[in-house]
């Protein structure tokens, strides 16, 4: 029973990688006017059921959206933020990992404080 849970999860890791990519790629389209920008994040390195490997992978979500957002332009600013947070909103919903959800809420909870969209991560 044990080897099939590792398998599925391997099977979820794999498969959350490609939506992550695809969920960056696409909130970064709306921000770059000729390109579309991506990053893939990997995570198979990292246990997402403990605390430490969900803080480096938030880490690593909200680094790779920061870069896929950047422009030179700082009048675009604000954009370039929003475009970082849809991003990484986008891939932790994607991702649909239940302690990833809960350490992102606490996360926007102290910059945004109660005014933030509900995020929902079911396993």
């Amino acid at each position: 029973m044990k080897s099939n849970i590792n398998t599925l999860n391997r099977l979820r890791l794999a498969v959350a990688t490609a939506v992550l990519l695809t969920c960056v790629g696409g909130a970064s389209s709306a921000f770059a006017r000729d390109e579309i920008r991506t990053e893939t994040v990997k995570f198979q390195d990292l246990n997402v059921e403990s605390s430490a490997g969900v803080q480096t992978l938030y880490g690593r979500i909200h680094a790779a959206a920061k870069r896929v957002c950047s422009e030179n332009d700082l009048s675009r600013l604000g954009a370039q933020n929003a475009c970082a947070k849809k991003a990484e909103a986008d891939a932790i919903e994607k991702l649909n990992l239940s302690q990833l959800t809960a350490y992102y809420k606490t996360k926007t909870k102290s910059k945004t404080g109660d005014n933030m969209q509900p995020l929902v991560a079911a396993r």
